[in-house]
């Protein structure tokens, strides 16, 4: 038997509760890891309130899209894996059924990658969203070069954080968008190459004067909503944009009249192709061996104490991701 954090209504983080169920074997081409920890994300948040854009089925639902552990059995079929080996999840695109909030999860052996030597597990735990996002939306969308200017919405942030870190790996030059002057310090310490409080500047006036007169290159929205208007003024003529998030629950307009290229990204269209996710693994495992790489924690909870930690998602901003211990 293991435990297993489910809740069979929406609502806030009292409808959570551990229960106890089965251990599921693997079968072909499926691995089943013990997990050691596992990160808090907005989505877990927006599944269990019942505000996620996917259906989430209920009763007895579960939580938990990224986590680390060891595996712990093999079906068949899983050519390059063995019992013991420690790995992180790398996407959970059906969290609901085999969501990380547990002892043990049973996925497809695809779905795993070796984790870095140079992580604790803490670390591990809180790496792989925030930095495949990150990833997928500046490399492989928007092919970030040596010397381009990243304009970093929500930079004190999972994704954002991130997003510095790998821009500053490829040799571009990240600037942090904040909504708060007091995160300056603190934000040039994570990586910035500048720091732009909307609290006291005109966000595209001070993109231009950090890049000679002409904008960002390429600008990751994680915020969406009418702020996303601002950050259209800010790219250069024939820059991109790419909108890979969701913190502004209110109407986007739709751009118009812009000489940009703007994609659209969700994590899963790259997570869920072997092909990308083995460069994703690639890069993060050479980023953390040279330490340009290295996830922020905010604080750790115990299993038992998982609610409290959703509780603490809902404070406000933090300087890192929540992980709960198992």
């Amino acid at each position: 038997m293991q435990r297993v954090v489910v809740f069979d209504e929406f609502g806030g983080p009292e409808v959570m509760h551990i229960v106890e169920e089965p251990v599921v074997e693997p079968a072909a081409g499926e691995v089943r890891v013990r997990i050691e920890a596992f990160a808090v994300n907005p989505l877990d948040q927006m599944m269990r309130s019942g505000t996620s854009p996917a259906t989430v089925p209920l009763p007895h639902a579960r939580l938990g899209v990224e986590g680390t552990g060891v595996v712990d059995a093999l079906g068949p079929d899983t050519a390059g894996l063995k019992i013991g080996d420690p790995v992180i999840l790398a996407a959970l695109p059906d969290a609901s059924t085999r969501g990380s909030y547990a002892e043990y999860t049973t996925l497809p052996a695809s779905q795993v990658v070796p984790r870095p030597a140079g992580l604790g597990v803490t670390e591990a735990a809180a790496v792989w969203v925030a930095y495949s996002t990150a990833y997928g939306a500046l490399v492989e969308k928007a092919g970030v070069r040596p010397g381009d200017h990243v304009l970093v919405t929500a930079a004190s942030g999972g994704v954002g954080r991130a997003a510095m870190q790998i821009a500053r790996q490829i040799g571009a030059v990240p600037l942090a968008l904040t909504r708060h002057t007091a995160r300056k310090d603190e934000l040039l310490a994570a990586g910035a190459a500048a720091v732009i409080a909307t609290d006291q500047e005109d966000v595209a006036e001070a993109v231009h004067r950090h890049t000679d007169g002409a904008g960002a290159d390429i600008v990751l929205d994680v915020v969406m909503g009418p702020g996303q208007q601002e950050l259209l003024k800010a790219a250069r003529p024939g820059g991109t944009l790419v909108a890979a998030g969701f913190l502004d629950p209110r109407p986007t307009p739709f751009p118009t009249g812009t000489p940009l290229r703007i994609f659209s990204y969700r994590s899963f269209e790259h997570t869920l192709d072997a092909a990308v996710v083995k460069r994703m693994a690639a890069f993060l495992g050479a980023g953390v061996r040279l330490g340009a790489l290295r996830p922020a924690v905010d604080k750790v909870f115990a299993l038992d104490d998982v609610v409290a930690a959703h509780r603490h998602l809902e404070t406000g901003p933090r300087s890192g991701k929540i992980v709960v211990t198992v």
